[in-house]
């Protein structure tokens, strides 16, 4: 079941929402508030989880708070990796929490953290173990970043790809399982009290093969998301009622994010969107079909319209 909706997915990050034109992310909190209340009036006893935010810069909190974004919500979310990309030390997970709830009275969830075997297999060991002691208790939600490595052959979803050297490739080498189907020494350190953050690309082959290592491993609370860019596609709801069933033995947190190219500012998955309602629209129409069970509206049948 979908316990939780999340918005969002890193939006301080420019790999996904191009703050260089929404400068004093203006648009993302009309966005946010707007798509936080259309949840709330189909399904008004769900969770609601403000996007991971990565960097976990409190500043940025402090933003959304003095637009009165946060009592629209029922949980702050961060994202940590700091063995591979952050400017900090793993022992420093505590005071990074403590940092966000100085600043929020909304519980703190931690929605991806994650080490890769880039360097070596014994590194993200190290750091499910250090991550498992450090955050385990500590706060509500702890989602393990990546069940599955990504296939060589993929694209990460990043601004500046192969340019960004050494950074790109660590996305390639978060799973606990390798691309080639077989077990990281990390897997054996997973405690299953924490959950599993695991994206599926659209029509993903990996779908059923992650899924059945979920349950072998007891893996209870999964993320992943819906992608908006995604959503307008011919067949999409066939591809996601797929998604979505697959995971219905699970207490499923859902991530919406990325903008239609046609429907942004400018023609990414990471602008502000023209009108900030279809977004709105959108998340009220994945509640309707896959929480409550409703009909989606017309938009959804039809298209929407683009600017």
């Amino acid at each position: 079941m979908v316990e939780a909706i999340k918005i969002w997915n890193e939006p301080n990050n420019l790999s996904h929402w191009d703050f260089t034109i929404d400068k004093k992310w203006e648009d993302f909190s009309r966005m946010a508030q707007q798509a936080a209340v259309a949840i709330r009036n189909v399904c008004p006893s769900l969770t609601i989880v403000l996007g991971g935010i990565s960097p976990v810069d409190p500043d940025f909190i402090k933003l959304l708070s003095s637009y009165g974004l946060l009592p629209y919500f029922d949980a702050v979310a961060v994202h940590g990796f700091p063995l591979d990309w952050n400017h900090w030390q793993i022992q420093e997970w505590p005071s990074k929490i403590e940092a966000i709830e100085k600043v929020c009275n909304l519980p703190i969830w931690v929605t991806e953290v994650g080490a890769s075997t880039f360097g070596a297999d014994e590194i993200q060991t190290f750091g499910l173990k250090k991550t498992r002691e450090l955050l385990l208790g500590r706060v509500p939600r702890i989602y393990w970043y990546s069940l599955l490595d990504l296939p060589a052959s993929w694209e990460a979803t990043t601004r500046h790809k192969e340019s960004e050297g050494s950074s790109y490739y660590r996305h390639f080498y978060m799973g606990l399982i390798r691309a080639d189907g077989s077990v990281k020494p990390a897997l054996s350190e997973f405690d299953p009290e924490m959950g599993i953050c695991q994206w599926f690309h659209y029509q993903d082959a990996r779908l059923e093969f992650a899924c059945n290592w979920l349950k072998k491993m007891g893996v209870k609370k999964v993320r992943t998301g819906i992608s908006w860019a995604d959503w307008y596609r011919p067949d999409s709801l066939e591809w996601f009622d797929r998604q979505m069933q697959a995971l219905a033995d699970f207490d499923v947190t859902l991530t919406l994010c990325f903008t239609p190219p046609s429907v942004g500012k400018v023609a990414s998955i990471t602008s502000p969107p023209c009108d900030v309602s279809e977004f709105a629209l959108f998340a009220e129409n994945v509640v309707k079909r896959y929480i409550v069970k409703g009909t989606v509206s017309e938009a959804t049948e039809k298209g929407i319209q683009f600017c």
